[in-house]
């Protein structure tokens, strides 16, 4: 799909977005059913902004994410990205052959640093890699230059190009991914929790590095994380899962403070804060999460949730947009809030 685009369109659209993986059992490895990691996530990125994509381990957070940039094939839905030349295309049915082009325009940081980069290259080929690989930069003189350059971008000495990752340490190594991901001067950084493997004090040197680059890059980020203290730091929105659904979408600012899903409400009261009496209103949600593979009827969060009634369990809530840019799946948001009772807003 190619046509022309309008300058207020998203950068990164993404409609429908299903990810299924199949259960085989017996001998003949018969399918028995699946596992519904993504399942019709909807989400847009303007140009120039982070969206964060937050929620529980297993919610289907990085599965999202690969889908995005197809290092998995969806099983349904649309991908619409608007590449440099103002053209959208949707990533999730383009062959392999055209994907590869894209690779230019979208990158990725992976979440552990040292299990991205192969050990045996040096600095200089593990961030000259993309440029042989796609843009097929023979000169090894040019890509040197190219690197350094890189590397100074990201805080690092370009006499460091011909150490090894071992010789480095985490934070540096995750500094290295990101000077390998901007190699090709993306347009769209997709970093799947980018900062988790480090300590705080570095997480907060790396999170500052990306914002620096995004303001002199002009890069759009999606921002996998489940640390809710970075997504408030670094986001201009917040795009919240639960078993592969999108639950809540909202303003980072307004998410945090005036959340209109339960779940969301749950999520944002469970982070730590220095005041005894916000800490005691907690409410911990009860049981478990849901299998993938075999989710409750409904709304998914149904048998969890305290203002549950007998719609939440006989039809799945559709994602509605309650105020401006604020999206909620809920039966009863309308009521809640009324109530006064949709959400408990997180402490400053």
């Amino acid at each position: 799909m190619d046509n022309t685009v309008e300058n207020e369109q998203p950068l990164l659209e993404v409609k429908d977005l299903k990810k299924y993986f199949p259960i085989r059992k017996g001998f003949f490895k018969k399918t028995v059913g699946h596992v519904r990691a993504v399942d019709e996530v909807d989400l847009y990125i303007n140009e120039g902004e982070t969206l964060g994509l937050v929620g529980e381990s297993g919610c289907g957070k990085t599965t999202t994410a690969r889908c995005i940039l197809r290092a998995l094939d969806p099983t349904d839905g649309e991908i619409l990205f608007r590449t440099g030349a103002g053209l959208v295309v949707d990533v999730a049915t383009l062959p392999e052959s055209e994907v590869r082009p894209l690779r230019r325009e979208m990158q990725m940081i992976f979440q552990d640093p040292f299990a991205s980069l192969n050990p045996r290259m040096n600095l200089l080929d593990i961030v000259a890699e993309p440029m042989l690989v796609i843009d097929g930069v023979k000169d090894r003189e040019e890509r040197t230059e190219r690197v350094a350059e890189l590397l100074r971008l990201v805080g690092l000495r370009p006499e460091y190009m011909q150490r090894f990752p071992h010789a480095f340490s985490g934070g540096q190594r995750q500094r290295i991914v990101i000077a390998r991901a901007l190699a090709l001067n993306p347009r769209l950084v997709v970093a799947d929790e980018p900062v988790s493997a480090l300590d705080v004090s570095v997480q907060a040197q790396v999170l500052n590095l990306m914002l620096r680059l995004q303001e002199e890059l002009h890069l759009t980020y999606l921002f996998v994380a489940h640390d809710l203290s970075v997504v408030k730091h670094i986001c201009d929105r917040v795009t919240v899962m639960y078993v592969g659904k999108i639950v809540e979408t909202a303003p980072t600012k307004k998410l945090f403070y005036q959340p209109k899903h339960p779940y969301t409400a749950a999520l944002m009261s469970s982070v730590p804060v220095a005041d005894p009496r916000i800490r005691s209103a907690m409410t911990p949600l009860e049981g478990d999460v849901p299998s993938p593979a075999d989710p409750p009827s409904g709304c998914y969060f149904h048998p969890r949730c305290p203002h549950a009634v007998d719609v939440c369990s006989e039809e799945p809530p559709a994602l509605e947009e309650i105020s401006p840019n604020h999206y909620v799946s809920c039966h009863r948001v309308y009521e809640l809030e009324l109530a006064g009772i949709a959400g408990i807003p997180a402490a400053e």
